[in-house]
């Protein structure tokens, strides 16, 4: 990573950044605004694959924004650069010391801004009080920033991957500063909303980011320049496939008549109506589809007064 230039005076901050919630955004939000009154450009420096997911070989959803996601959040928050550096075998034996004096080395920063739970180097060797040392050997300042609390706990990534695997997106939109959402591509499916009326968008999603827990969800989709209250279903749709079949998205658009079939769609997610429930039959299904449109749009009423949608 070569960023220095001459006569360029940075402030940096280094972390994980998953989800971009309201930690992070403090964090971002305190980097810019003193670096920029001390007239010093600011450098995020994050990882990719996440340190978690590489050092614990987690093979499922584990992400809460792509990498795509990532950047435009943090540069919609005021960094000049975001650096992404390769989590590898190598990188994770670095130490913590050789670790920021490379960096140091690079960009000669004059100041650090990080929570105080910050850890670096092999097996997390580094925190608050490594960096503090290093500073005093470096010349740079290392600024901590205290935590932020939600219902007494403290906002992480984690305790957002926890809310979103019980389905509690409501919650999580607290901790996040803002609906959870979900970006794909609408493929075909089976066909069968279509059949009963109620044609629905099949949305593949990048396999790594986490869905949120099986079950039927109100939503705003934003397809191109035009947005819609929705109904999500996440789930196997055991009404129909008697044995476990793959979890599949499928959004049903209020008042939508227009193709949508290989377009990017997104969701955010307001709420969780329900949970996904094997029924009688396809009639039965039909029926409680219709309650939770007029549930749906009951819900979104206020959403879509503050947002300007039309459902």
């Amino acid at each position: 990573m070569r960023s220095k230039k001459a006569g360029k005076k940075f402030w940096i901050t280094i972390g994980s950044f998953d989800g971009i919630h309201l930690g992070h955004q403090r964090i971002i939000s305190n980097l810019v605004e003193n670096a920029h009154a001390d007239g010093s450009h600011t450098v995020l420096i994050t990882f990719f694959p996440n340190p978690a997911v590489f050092l614990k070989k987690i093979q499922e959803a584990y992400y809460l924004t792509t990498p795509e996601e990532k950047e435009q959040l943090i540069y919609n928050l005021g960094i000049d650069l975001l650096r992404t550096l390769p989590f590898d075998q190598e990188l994770a034996k670095t130490r913590a010391r050789e670790f920021i004096h490379q960096l140091h080395t690079n960009l000669q920063f004059t100041n650090i801004l990080v929570g105080s739970d910050f850890h670096f180097g092999v097996n997390r060797e580094g925190d608050i009080h490594t960096l503090e040392s290093l500073g005093k050997d470096l010349d740079f300042n290392v600024v901590k920033q205290v935590p932020i609390f939600e219902s007494k706990k403290r906002v992480s990534s984690s305790q957002i991957r926890n809310l979103l695997k019980r389905g509690d997106v409501k919650r999580a939109a607290l901790i996040l500063g803002r609906h959870y959402s979900i970006l794909g591509k609408v493929m075909h499916g089976d066909g069968r909303g279509k059949k009963l009326g109620i044609p629905t968008a099949n949305i593949s999603t990048w396999q790594r980011k986490l869905l949120p827990a099986q079950g039927v969800y109100v939503a705003i989709a934003h397809i191109g320049k035009n947005q819609r209250g929705a109904i999500v279903n996440i789930g196997t749709r055991p009404t129909f496939y008697q044995k476990t079949s793959i979890r599949t998205t499928e959004a049903y658009l209020l008042d939508w008549k227009e193709d949508f079939y290989g377009k990017q769609l997104n969701l955010e997610f307001i709420c969780r109506l329900r949970p996904e429930n094997k029924f009688d039959s396809a009639n039965a299904l039909m029926n409680q589809i219709h309650q939770d449109i007029q549930r749906s749009r009951e819900i979104l009423t206020h959403v879509i007064k503050e947002k300007h949608l039309s459902a």
